[in-house]
């Protein structure tokens, strides 16, 4: 199912639509690595909070309301500790809400470097005030924000509509800051304090229990030394007549999140999962903090910027006789409260939102939306060599060949094997030749060793991460012991991105891509297969940057690949962990699945989760990392595969070889299909990755003989791709299906570019002409567009492209420039017209931008109502118009 930003917004239709544990020798996940919220102290200490039990008052006297903000002290009746509520009105229908200590005993942490700007504020006014609350015009048509004082409650509405409110079940808690009464630091202080002061503080301490884990915790071996002791934060949601909240990826499970009343919250804790679970809430690689909540009447959003560790506790009415509401709640180890709440009111409203604070999708280099060849791992360079002339003898396209961990000396990333990748050029020359490309991983734990350049350099310039005793942090990982760089330095982002330069990483070209793993971090004989909580990035705990550190390392790398061509070529960067804002530099994929046809259903709604809050560049391993698949799993992976955004084959070490050729002729010839079929949507995929105008449902159930998939749009009528065959929207449409069969639908409506003359890779089809599909309406009109430019430089910035109308209405089909300011030219021309659900013309006549006309020939399939026009050969780039009469 290919869902891109726009596909996304379909919503319901598109319901239709570890490694280091490998050493044990089981390939299952081992659920006792990784932490329950029964056994992270303070998810268990917050989840054991009583709903309408609210300890916060809201201190009206000190609101302050300027042009850009509001804020307002909160105080906690039992302890006395005071906070303070900031609110904006953001540009764009979305309302910020941030709070914090009043006075922390030391700063807390905020998020940096997600968000692309500091987002523009629009005033707020007062309407109404009294000694309960305080009303709020939000400026929007009769939006408002209802803030009560005791206990505090916030209020948005529209109306006398409640879209959303805060703190309504009483659940928000700011665990502040202390001194551990044990401490020499705590006895001056209490040493030298007021016999008043002593007498409160010790009033305090008597309402808030120490409990097990505020200032240590254990987890099997591994001690969390806590010295900033309990920190968390928490705070409750309720969305009135919600029952469908979609989001907070990443997880093995069903698009619609489910409640989470009789288990685990949803885990977001980027972890090296081997061989996840499915249908879990375990928390996987990635972790983008957004929920979207979607109603017939309304459709909004919560973003939560914190990069701690997160649960996400989701109830809800459904079933009962009451108005439908869906409850959420959001808790974090450690930083502040700052969530931004996207009003929509339409999907696409929400996704523009999100856009506006995180940014869209990078546009990829053409050729990253290919086929992608890789395994861990291909041997040396005849071995690549061999499986590159494969892909030529059995006529299948592809345009990157990957190299795995085996690919380096020793484990030490940025080198080559010295036997195996001995002339590494000359490897990347020979794919060149052939207009391929290659992908080496980089991962970011540097072998600790005194020869290794990388090394010496990270560690005589400081900027390793260190422990929570000041030395540089090792952990164990594929080199073995290793040392970690700290990602959230800028210095050491920059350092690491002049690695890649040519002189630096010896042996690349420009041809040569890179893949980051086991970037969450994994520390295989750490807590949870990860970085020790207590480790230091500077004076910030690594509790607290956790989720960050993923997006770090692919934002570094990307840097290093866009500097090394001058700032002129656009980097293909793949990463395994991720975080709000990752959809700005790369590609991600759903990790170490296995080859299980439930592993192959679950990767379509784990990659429409990811592309429900930004990053639509998403793929799954085709064919699955572990184990071996049936012939006929990995056929139907390789089909639903090629209408995902990201296409590579991948396994494991330890799995038999499975290049496409491997598994008889008959097999080969359906997989060469389906590669070259995405081949031909090349155009398409690229221009398009916010349209909505395919529907895909991919076989994903052993001996499949049919599928049923739903059209949507009462309105709507949908063509299949293959047959041409008219369907009409919002049914359930039951299709018959062999092992060669793909259901694909186009949407009445739409004009779609294809490329049908598929070559050995992308590059070598750029100058190749194109086939325009046009799908009537009902109403017989269609529009589309068509995106032209050098597909793998920034040019596109500076306005070298050709980016054109399409649209048939009134029996024309016209081409129109949408940006006269562009420049850019191009040698691909029309080679065909193929109308849907036309009616047969008398004659076809072609006018050219110059005034010329000619009758152009066609053929007429009435019993189809397909319409084909052969050869019309106008320039791409030109203005004409084709009238049918």
């Amino acid at each position: 199912m290919i869902y891109s930003t726009a596909v996304v917004q379909l919503m319901a239709p598109l319901l239709v639509v570890g490694l280091a544990l490998c050493l044990s020798g089981t390939w299952a996940v081992d659920k006792g690595n990784f932490k329950t919220c029964e056994q992270s102290a303070f998810c268990k200490r917050q989840r054991a909070l009583k709903p309408g039990e609210s300890p916060y008052r809201a201190l009206l006297e000190t609101m302050e309301l300027t042009n850009t903000r509001l804020t307002l002290q909160l105080i906690n009746d039992n302890n006395k500790v005071r906070l303070l509520l900031e609110l904006y009105r953001l540009q764009g229908n979305i309302t910020r809400v941030k709070i914090n200590e009043l006075k922390p005993l030391k700063p807390r942490y905020e998020v940096p470097d997600v968000l692309i700007r500091e987002p523009t504020t629009e005033p707020l006014s007062v309407l109404s005030q009294d000694e309960n609350g305080v009303v709020l015009s939000l400026g929007v048509e009769s939006q408002r924000v209802i803030i009560s004082a005791r206990p505090f409650r916030l209020d948005i509405m529209e109306g006398s509509d409640v879209l959303m409110s805060l703190n309504s079940r009483g659940l928000l808690a700011f665990e502040h800051l202390r001194m551990r009464k044990d401490t020499f630091s705590y006895k001056v202080t209490s040493t030298v304090a007021s016999v008043w002061d002593n007498i409160k503080r010790t009033t305090k301490e008597e309402e808030e229990k120490v409990e097990d884990g505020m200032w240590e915790e254990t987890f099997k071996s591994h001690t969390d030394s806590k010295p900033n002791g309990p920190s968390a934060v928490s705070l409750d949601f309720s969305l009135p007549g919600v029952e469908h909240v979609y989001g907070i990826p990443e997880h093995a499970d069903t698009l619609r999140l489910k409640t989470t009343d009789n288990g685990d919250p949803y885990r977001l804790y980027n972890l090296d999962v081997f061989q996840y679970e499915l249908y879990n809430p375990m928390a996987l690689y990635g972790s983008v903090p957004v929920m979207v909540a979607h109603s017939p009447q309304r459709t909004t959003g919560i973003f939560w910027l914190n990069a701690a560790e997160t649960w996400v506790d989701i109830s809800s009415n459904t079933g009962s006789s009451e108005t439908p509401q869906t409850d959420v709640r959001w808790i974090s180890e450690s930083g502040i409260i700052d969530v931004f709440i996207m009003l929509g009111p339409t999907p696409k409203d929400v996704f523009s939102q999100y856009a506006s604070l995180t940014g869209t999708q990078s546009f990829p280099p053409l050729a990253s939306l290919g086929y992608h060849q890789c395994r861990w791992n291909y041997n040396d360079q005849e071995d690549v060599k061999s499986v590159d002339a494969g892909f030529d003898e059995h006529d299948i396209p592809y345009d990157f060949i990957w190299l795995d961990i085996e690919h380096t000396d020793g484990k030490r990333y940025f080198t080559w094997d010295p036997h195996k990748f001995a002339t590494p050029k000359e490897m990347l020359q020979g794919l060149m030749d052939k207009k391929r490309k290659m992908v080496a991983i980089v991962d970011p734990h540097i072998k600790v060793d005194s020869n290794y350049k990388i090394h010496n350099e990270i560690r005589s310039l400081g900027f390793y991460v260190k422990n929570k005793d000041g030395g540089d942090y090792e952990g164990w990982c594929w080199p073995g012991s290793a040392s970690y760089p700290d990602f959230t330095r800028a210095d050491m982002r920059a350092w690491w991105a002049s690695m890649f330069a040519y002189d630096q990483y010896e042996g690349t070209m420009e041809n040569l891509h890179t893949w980051n793993d086991m970037n969450e971090p994994s520390v295989f004989n750490g807590p949870e297969v990860t970085m020790h909580k207590d480790a230091m990035h500077g004076s910030w705990e690594h509790r607290d940057i956790h989720n960050l550190y993923g997006l770090y390392v692919q934002m570094a790398t990307a840097e290093g690949l866009i500097q090394r061509s001058g700032g002129v070529e656009r980097p293909f960067v793949l990463t395994r962990a991720f975080f709000a804002g990752s959809q700005r530099i790369g590609a991600v994929w759903t990790g170490d699945n296995a080859a299980e046809w439930d592993h192959l259903k679950i990767s379509i709604p784990m990659c429409l989760s990811m592309g429900l809050v930004g990053i639509s560049f998403c793929g799954a391993d085709i064919g699955g990392f572990f184990k071996s698949p049936s012939t006929e799993l990995l056929v139907r992976w390789y089909q639903a595969g090629a209408y995902q955004p990201f296409y590579r084959a991948h396994a494991h070490l330890d799995t038999p070889r499975r290049e496409p050729w491997l598994f008889g002729p008959e097999n080969t010839a359906l997989i060469r299909e389906a590669v070259r079929q995405r081949y031909t949507f090349l155009p398409y995929w690229y221009q398009l990755f916010y349209r909505r105008d395919l529907l895909v449902h991919p076989v994903v159930e052993e001996g499949a003989r049919g599928v049923t998939a739903y059209l949507p749009g009462k309105d709507e009528v949908w063509f299949d791709v293959h047959t041409f065959q008219k369907h009409n929207g919002a049914q359930n449409l039951y299709i018959p299906v062999t092992m060669s069969s793909i259901p694909v639908f186009q949407r009445g409506g739409s004009i779609i570019p294809r490329k049908l003359r598929v070559r050995r890779s992308s590059t070598c089809m750029e100058h190749d002409p194109y086939t325009l599909y046009v799908a009537l309406n009902l109403q017989r009109t269609a529009d589309g567009e068509l995106y032209i430019d050098d597909g793998h430089t920034f040019n596109y910035e500076k306005k070298e492209f050709i980016y054109r109308k399409l649209t048939f209405a009134n029996k024309v089909l016209s081409s129109v420039n949408l940006a006269p300011d562009a420049k850019f030219t191009t040698d691909s021309w029309i080679e065909r017209i193929i109308v849907l659900g036309a009616s047969k013309p008398s004659k076809v006549t072609l006018k050219t931008a110059d005034g010329q006309e000619k009758q152009l020939e066609f053929d007429f399939n009435a019993s189809m109502s397909v319409l084909t026009v052969r050869k019309p050969g106008m320039n791409a780039g030109a203005d004409w118009t084709v009238t049918f009469q």
